[in-house]
């Protein structure tokens, strides 16, 4: 299973050319909380992170042509792991949690394995590493620190609300309070409102 699993980080890693808010770094990070968050909650790992290292990898796609990301990241995984020999039931449970993993999907996560990759993408977005990842994303559109604060008031301190999982909600309360801290301290230096409205 662990030849495997390196099988896949070296393949989405050749498929990373980008960096920035969503680069390969991100997508590692998602899969090292996966693992945390995977054995605390008695997860499958041989699908929780197989889901986590592809489920960014459709982002070229909707870049370039349109495509929700994690539509084209469960066609690329589903074609992948077919190539690889993996069960039937483990793709599906893959392509399941890639497909669903997405903040503003509809689509909502109806396993563990899928649950706990949701909440590990939105735990990434989130504390010391969400406020770096918020900056870059600002500069990805050409926008500046109101940017970053609206973002972070108009989704990140949402997310702790919209975690699955016991793990993720402890680990996503931790990071939240970083966070509020955070744009506290901003607002004292600078002459936004807290609020970044």
């Amino acid at each position: 299973m662990d030849e495997a699993i390196e099988n896949i980080r070296r393949f989405v890693k050749d498929s990373f050319s980008d960096r920035g808010s969503h680069g390969l770094d991100h997508v590692l990070r998602v899969a090292s909380l996966c693992e945390l968050i995977g054995r605390e909650e008695h997860a499958d790992r041989k699908i929780l992170i197989p889901a986590a290292l592809f489920h960014d990898i459709g982002r070229p796609e909707e870049k370039d042509r349109g495509i929700p990301h994690e539509e084209a990241g469960a066609r690329i995984a589903d074609n992948y792991l077919r190539g690889a020999g993996y069960a039937e039931d483990d793709i599906g449970q893959i392509v399941h949690a890639i497909r669903t993993h997405r903040y503003r999907s509809q689509k909502r996560p109806e396993t563990l394995e899928a649950q706990i990759l949701s909440d590990a993408d939105k735990l990434d977005a989130m504390g010391a590493v969400g406020i770096a990842r918020t900056f870059l994303r600002a500069g990805e559109h050409n926008g500046g620190i109101k940017d970053a604060v609206d973002h972070m008031h108009d989704k990140l301190l949402k997310l702790t609300d919209l975690m699955y999982t016991g793990t993720a909600k402890r680990l996503a309360g931790e990071r939240h309070r970083f966070l509020c801290m955070y744009l506290e301290h901003l607002a004292l230096e600078t002459d936004m409102p807290e609020s970044g409205r």
